[in-house]
């Protein structure tokens, strides 16, 4: 939720934002209806994406109920695919502050 408070800072340094989840389709979308998003949410099949953005938190082997889950973050990939930048956290209660986030996005594209 607090990456809709952000959204608009975002997108006016040119970067669209995307929330994305192991949850099925249909809780997405409720979730999506539900909370009036204005950004999609995709889902992450078969943990693809977050294992080859190297954010699978490993303490949940296959077979486990949390098999799956990444470690909370943001990762920002470039127009061409390239991951820039990668803001990962331990454990799931921490965040990474979307002030620092947005200050290094910022950066990253010199400050636009």
């Amino acid at each position: 939720m607090q990456l809709a408070q952000w959204q608009d800072r975002f997108e006016q340094l040119g970067v669209n934002v995307a929330g994305m989840t192991y949850d099925s389709e249909e809780i997405l979308a409720a979730f999506h209806d539900t909370e009036g998003l204005e950004y999609p949410l995709l889902k992450d099949v078969e943990q693809r994406h977050v294992s080859a953005l190297g954010v699978l938190n490993e303490d949940y082997g296959p077979g486990h109920a949390a098999f799956g889950v990444p470690h909370p973050g943001i990762v920002y990939v470039d127009a061409d695919g390239i991951v820039r930048a990668k803001f990962a956290a331990q454990g799931y209660r921490s965040r990474p502050s979307f002030e620092a986030v947005y200050a290094a996005i910022s950066e990253i594209r010199g400050g636009q």
